[in-house]
């Protein structure tokens, strides 16, 4: 074993690549290691422990894309799933699509997120459209909508936070 690699390490867990990776499956790798220690968390305190996730699993398309974190009532975290992929910078939401796989999954909250390839995370008007739609729809089925994130591979910004949930 090289010296500068360690045998054991008392902070983490080491895990083993025995192959070269390109770089999609590098970060499908790094991604799925995040959610699934999203999922083992207890809750979610805030929706900001979600933004390294979404930002690794969301940011590097050219294309915007739309994706949502189910959560427990006690929010604890039960699936992610993308749901939409649009063009360089819009993407059509479906509310119902939304509602049913959230209905499906028995979830009673939700973290929404999605991408701008622009670099610029500040939301526009039709984000802040779509999300005041998607929180009346899932209202109506009581699935509480608990931030609306957007993502780039340097920032991220919270609707929540600017007020508009």
């Amino acid at each position: 074993m090289a010296k500068d690699i360690p045998s054991k390490c008392e902070d983490s867990v080491l895990h083993r690549v025995p192959c070269y990776l390109s770089r999609d499956e590098l970060i499908n790798a790094a991604s799925a290691l995040l959610l699934e220690d999203l999922v083992s968390q207890d809750r979610l305190s805030d929706p900001e422990e979600a933004v390294d996730f979404l930002k690794l699993t969301l940011a590097q398309h050219p294309t915007e894309h739309f994706g949502v974190l189910f959560l427990t009532n006690k929010n604890r975290v039960i699936a992610y799933e993308h749901l939409f992929q649009g063009s360089i910078d819009t993407t059509t939401i479906h509310p119902r699509v939304i509602a049913q796989r959230a209905l499906a999954l028995n979830a009673a909250a939700v973290i929404l997120a999605h991408n701008h390839p622009s670099g610029c995370s500040q939301p526009s008007t039709a984000d802040r459209t779509s999300t005041r739609r998607m929180t009346q729809a899932l209202e109506l089925v009581d699935v509480r909508v608990l931030d609306h994130l957007i993502v780039t591979p340097t920032e991220w910004t919270s609707l929540g936070r600017l007020g508009f949930l």
